[in-house]
């Protein structure tokens, strides 16, 4: 993305999308996926679900409970969809820390919110309070 501001070109929700995978894919690089969706915020670019979502499982990744909490909570503030693959992402990250509480909440608002649920979300419900 440096090269690209070098170069002249702008940010897009693509090559942003696939900065903050890459962060998530590149072994939970939390910090610079934190610092991609601020800078995103800066240039007016849309953070998307999709963007959330790899930042969420970025935060999984590296053991960031409370900062995949915060993006959660800021996905409702910005009014961006939540899905099947956000509460998954956000309730594996409660099972890293064995929170089974909110894992339990997360599924509870799935549930009031109409998302789907699989067989991916009630493993990593389970798994959370196994830990817990």
């Amino acid at each position: 993305l440096r090269a690209m501001t070098d170069q002249n070109v702008e940010w897009d929700t693509i090559t942003c999308s696939a900065a903050v995978s890459a962060c998530e894919k590149g072994g939970g690089m939390w910090e610079s996926a934190v610092q991609l969706l601020g800078e995103m915020g800066e240039v007016l670019v849309e953070r998307d679900t999709i963007i959330f979502n790899a930042a969420i499982s970025c935060c999984r990744k590296s053991g960031a409970l409370e900062l995949a909490l915060q993006f959660l909570r800021e996905m409702v503030t910005c009014q961006v969809k939540r899905s099947t693959v956000t509460f998954n992402a956000t309730i594996s990250a409660c099972g890293q820390d064995g929170a089974w509480e909110p894992a339990l909440q997360f599924l509870r608002e799935m549930v009031e919110a109409r998302i789907q649920r699989n067989t991916i979300t009630y493993s990593a419900a389970i798994s959370v309070c196994e830990k817990g």
